[in-house]
């Protein structure tokens, strides 16, 4: 029997203008931060990459830094990287492991793993009494989904669970977990991280900025190695925030010669599934159906062990999800690209943005069009002990990384746009609809979190 691709309940959407001050303003940056940010759950580590008690990774967000440490008993804690004497930061690295305690290298202050001050000189000069018995460091919401650490500033916070909504069984069957990095490329741009994830939120922009289309291009006939005609894609919307846009893998493009014989990637993509491109010939719009009913097949026996718990379509469509408020994802059959976005501590022109790709273990060898790593002969960039890709910090945003460059120079663009006095807000088409519902959401976390009520498009003070 097929597995179905589950039905998402749709909620209304308003008529928000979505105005340029929203990208530029550090007003409305600061209610953000104190109304939004600080109340969501925020996808920061890996548990692949702290597999041992001791272990731990320290990621930015915005003003923060989170310290996420693995206990002796497996969990994982998380903490703000502040010691509670002066403020100083416990440490200034990604990760790595602690032996016995975090030691401050201002007045040597020691935290254990689990937050317990352990040591503290002069413990007898403290007027307040002895600091180990009093002082602790300030632990944030914990919980790991997907392989992944989350973190929620929020102490009453909802469970993970149920901030994901649907997306919490809908992963949960992709093992993901088990997947690994083989691409990570990071770097600051100059603009706001709202533009990005705008972007990742709609298809619109595909067959003009990653497929040269004009005016008078026939956006139906404009199919790359997913197809993106609005009226071909699902797209969903669910109650907790969240977005889904489902986009057929689209075969019948660039993919065949001028005698109509399939070509590269795909003839080899099919050859790793046993089917023969001189089959398709004149026809590679049949290929879809084709690899997905050979993957059915051959999947399980060949270590694809998450092929019988998906849908049919997951076995060549992307499914492109966008998790409020900053990380979007392309999940494809084996192929995970995440693309995550976080803010400037004081600028809201500026924003840190992460291209990753991860791979499932039986797909390494697999020649996939959607295949992402580095070359295959360079493992400088390969961690030895967790077999996975490091960050590679990029230098100039134009060369990002596969898949991304053309993006990130609308990214860039935008921001300048967003700046004059003659835009008056956005005039949005139907399938752009997912990011007027995300302002709508972060409008009204910051009216239910702080002393404002929303007028317009304008928040000003209650």
């Amino acid at each position: 029997m097929s597995v179905q691709i589950e039905e998402w309940p749709e909620p209304e959407i308003g008529q928000h203008r979505i105005q340029g001050y929203r990208y530029t303003s550090r007003d409305f940056m600061e209610k953000e931060w104190e109304g939004m940010w600080t109340k969501v759950w925020l996808l920061l580590g890996r548990e692949s990459e702290m597999p041992n008690p001791g272990d731990w990774q320290m990621e930015p967000v915005g003003r923060e830094e989170v310290l996420m440490v693995r206990q002796k008993d497996g969990g994982v804690k998380a903490f703000y990287n502040v010691c509670q004497h002066r403020a100083n930061p416990l440490v200034d690295e990604p990760k790595g492991h602690v032996l016995r305690r975090f030691v401050c290298k201002y007045h040597s202050w020691a935290f254990l793993p689990d937050g317990t001050l352990n040591f503290a000189p002069d413990k007898d000069d403290f007027p307040e009494g002895n600091p180990c018995d009093n002082v602790r460091l300030q632990e944030l919401k914990c919980e790991t989904f997907a392989g992944f650490i989350w973190v929620n500033m929020d102490p009453d916070c909802v469970t993970l669970k149920e901030y994901l909504g649907p997306i919490w069984e809908e992963w949960e069957k992709r093992e993901v977990h088990t997947w690994k990095r083989t691409m990570a490329h990071s770097a600051w741009f100059p603009c706001n991280w709202k533009i990005v994830i705008d972007n990742f939120n709609e298809s619109y922009h595909v067959p003009t900025v990653h497929m040269r289309a004009e005016p008078g291009s026939d956006r139906k006939k404009i199919i790359g190695n997913v197809n993106t005609y609005y009226k071909e894609t699902r797209f969903d919307l669910s109650p907790e925030g969240h977005n889904r846009m489902v986009m057929k893998g689209g075969y019948s493009a660039g993919k065949t010669d001028e005698e109509g014989n399939i070509i590269e990637p795909l003839a080899s993509l099919l050859r790793h599934w046993d089917l023969d491109p001189a089959d398709f010939k004149g026809r590679p719009e049949d290929t879809r159906e084709a690899l997905q009913q050979q993957k059915k097949k051959l999947g399980p026996e060949r270590g694809y062990t998450h092929y019988g718990k998906v849908p049919e379509e997951q076995l060549t469509d992307a499914f492109h999800y966008t998790l409020f408020p900053n990380f979007a994802v392309s999940l494809w059959s084996d192929g995970f690209h995440f693309l995550r976005v976080r803010p400037h501590y004081n600028d809201p022109e500026q924003c840190q943005f992460d291209n990753w790709w991860y791979s499932s273990p039986a797909s390494l060898s697999e020649p996939s069009a959607y295949q992402r790593s580095f070359d295959k002969e360079d493992k400088s960039h390969i961690d030895p002990e967790t077999g996975e890709a490091q960050v590679r910090w990029i230098q100039h945003p134009d060369s990002i990384g596969p898949a991304i460059e053309e993006d990130v120079a609308v990214f860039l663009t935008q921001q300048r746009g967003f700046r004059s006095r003659g835009f008056k807000g956005v005039y949005l088409s139907n399938q752009e609809k997912r990011i007027r519902r995300y302002h709508e959401l972060i409008d009204e976390y910051i009216t239910r979190n702080l002393d404002v009520e929303v007028k317009g498009d304008v928040l000003d003070e209650a």
